[in-house]
């Protein structure tokens, strides 16, 4: 009986430690599947900027300002006066600047721009603005929107306002946009 019980104990402990070694052989299995997963998101982005890659942001308070390069216009925000819009058309080598930025910060994997909240909590302000972005490369549309109301963005959402702020800074030195006219008023 003492043997009986001596080999079941030594097959469930086998059983056990197979278990164990299957289960750590899962998880390097479950690791490779999301490497993969994150290598194909990755992939999504060819290496050479694509002829249909284009894109429009949409930001602002009330997301009046536009830059669209689907239609070579850009549209600013005159708050108490509407707004104004013009032609504009970035170079192919702008283009493949801002697109070579979009792979860095890998625009075409899933981004996370909600915070985690703090204590149960989640700090907000007013007024804020939002940034939508519409991306096209190779016949898939992507899209990011960002809310401004959060205090402490998420790390996905600074690298999209960065961003923003790196196409509008190529916008805002051109003569079209200078021509302009100026902003009158602010949100409350």
């Amino acid at each position: 009986m003492k043997k009986l019980s001596l080999i079941l104990s030594l097959l469930f402990l086998s059983i056990g430690l197979l278990g164990c070694q299957q289960s750590g052989k899962e998880e390097e299995l479950n690791n490779e599947i999301s490497k993969n997963i994150t290598n194909a998101t990755t992939q999504n982005m060819p290496k050479d900027m694509p002829s249909d890659f284009d894109f429009s942001i949409q930001f602002g308070v009330q997301k009046k300002n536009e830059i669209n390069t689907f239609e070579g216009t850009v549209t600013k925000d005159l708050i108490a006066d509407g707004t104004a819009t013009t032609e504009l058309i970035l170079t192919e080598e702008e283009m493949r600047d801002i697109y070579e930025k979009m792979q860095e910060i890998n625009i075409a994997e899933t981004k996370e721009f909600t915070p985690e909240p703090i204590n149960g909590t989640v700090c907000m302000q007013q007024p804020y603005g939002e940034d939508e972005w519409k991306i096209i490369i190779n016949g898939e549309t992507l899209t990011h929107l960002i809310s401004g109301e959060y205090c402490e963005p998420t790390n996905d959402a600074k690298q999209l306002i960065e961003l923003r702020n790196y196409v509008f800074n190529i916008i805002k030195s051109k003569d079209e946009y200078k021509s302009l006219p100026e902003s009158d008023g602010g949100y409350q």
